[in-house]
């Protein structure tokens, strides 16, 4: 391809390289994706993936992508294509039998006696978007590729190579951003899920809050996803068997039906996560670049929301 063939150059094509380039395509823009790996080869097809409210920083705006993207997700989960779905399910904690805070989960309905699980001091039920991301990254690709855009496989050693290629460029490198811009505060934190056979659940389980090694369950279909874990400055993509193994226990001492279920696949990703997920502005050579990546495990819970705001900065 010819140098300024097209108005925007995203890299990335995760969940939030994908969104954002859908809603610039489908503003008009010609969008070209610049990745190191297609769809199915990021970190964004390893997650779970349930949409929760995230405590990271810039509290305000993230709080602001968080509602954005609930709302794009409830309209989605009418579509069977797009892997989307209102799910019911439960979130339990080991520390506290305080639910959240009001109005954090929409819906939410606190747990009483026999429902909440051994081992546990409290659980909630909720009813949130739940994705299925293998499903939901084809529906991303083939929406971009209506709206016009193109994905183009072929990898950066700096964002500095893509400058000048188009007046923008948007930069969704996720956990490859620390090498890309660089950004030295970019931290990779390393998470593994097994997939297994789904014996026949309809709700979700997760352990709340989050902390080197959790408990959930997230059934998609035939499969279910379990996790989980997150190791932090790790960035080896191979699954650890140890830590396949304790996924499973934890998993099945909660819901004993995963008991013996098939497994079917080993799922690793890189979560990137810095003290703030970064979107603004600056100049690339002969370009203007917009960055959108830092956002830990929460890409799914926040993705429409950033790209909305990324499509509004290229139209100010």
């Amino acid at each position: 391809m010819a140098k300024r063939d097209c108005d925007v150059m995203v890299v990335g094509s995760g969940v939030i390289g994908l969104t954002a380039g859908v809603c610039l395509a489908e503003a008009g823009a010609r969008v070209r994706i610049r990745t190191a790996a297609l769809a199915q080869q990021t970190t964004s097809r390893a997650a779970s993936a349930m949409w929760g409210p995230s405590f990271a920083e810039p509290a305000a705006r993230v709080k602001r992508w968080g509602e954005v993207t609930l709302g794009e997700l409830r309209e989605l989960a009418s579509r069977p294509e797009t892997g989307v779905r209102i799910a019911r399910g439960k979130l339990a904690s080991r520390r506290t039998a305080e639910p959240p805070p009001a109005g954090l989960f929409p819906g939410l309905e606190v747990c009483q006696g026999d429902e909440v699980p051994d081992g546990f001091l409290g659980a909630f039920r909720v009813e949130v978007p739940l994705v299925d991301m293998p499903r939901h990254l084809d529906y991303l690709v083939a929406r971009l590729a209506e709206a016009g855009g193109e994905i183009e496989a072929r990898p950066l050693a700096s964002l500095a190579e893509v400058a000048g290629e188009a007046p923008l460029v948007v930069n969704c490198a996720g956990a490859g951003a620390r090498d890309l811009v660089p950004d030295p505060a970019l931290r990779a934190v390393r998470g593994q899920h097994v997939v297994v056979e789904n014996p026949g659940l309809g709700e979700f389980f997760m352990e709340e809050p989050l902390g080197a090694r959790w408990t959930g369950y997230f059934p998609h279909g035939d499969e279910v996803v379990l996790g989980g874990s997150a190791d932090e400055d790790e960035w080896s993509m191979d699954p650890d068997p140890s830590t396949a193994e304790q996924i499973l226990h934890r998993c099945t001492q909660v819901e004993p039906r995963l008991e013996g279920a098939r497994v079917l696949e080993h799922r690793v990703g890189l979560r990137p996560v810095r003290s703030a997920v970064r979107l603004d502005e600056e100049s690339l050579g002969g370009s203007r670049c917009v960055h959108n990546y830092g956002h830990g495990g929460n890409g799914v819970s926040m993705a429409w929301g950033c790209a909305r705001e990324v499509a509004a900065l290229v139209r100010g």
